[in-house]
């Protein structure tokens, strides 16, 4: 039996964006909040039910009914209104470990936030291809939430 060592490159997923948000960070981290959990949804605008424990050590799942669902993460730092840490296998079911970080900072009379999400494990193709259109869909729920709410 012959095994090879997979390179570090297939092994990891690193995506980075900045989201300009034009409302405080108070309003933007509630908008935050609330698009993660119960408001979260998928591209198509079909419900995604999520409930999100905004506490370290607060879960962060997706919420089936009757006791089924599935645990994305835990709230792993939070400190209102300038960071959320999430680590957890998030929509990954096999070997792999994930940190996701917003970082919220004043940009003028607006928000900029910093969100990066790292992975390490068994990273299947179909989660790097999915991964960067479907945070861009959130973030940009997340920024249309705030911008309305404020």
């Amino acid at each position: 039996m012959n095994l090879t060592a997979p390179d570090v490159d297939s092994l990891s997923l690193l995506v980075e964006q900045e989201i300009r948000v034009d409302a405080s960070l108070d309003v933007t981290f509630e908008a935050l909040l609330e698009q993660l959990g119960p408001a979260n949804e998928k591209p198509d605008g079909s419900p995604m039910p999520f409930k999100l424990e905004p506490w370290p050590g607060g879960r962060w799942y997706r919420d089936l009914g009757q006791d089924n669902g599935h645990l994305w993460a835990h709230v792993q730092a939070i400190k209102r209104p300038t960071l959320l840490e999430f680590a957890g296998p998030l929509f990954m079911s096999h070997p792999v470990a994930n940190n996701v970080q917003y970082r919220l900072s004043a940009a003028g009379a607006g928000t900029l936030i910093k969100f990066r999400h790292s992975a390490f494990g068994l990273v299947q193709e179909e989660h790097r291809k999915g991964v960067v259109p479907g945070w861009t869909y959130m973030h940009e729920q997340v920024r249309k939430r705030a911008e309305t709410s404020r």
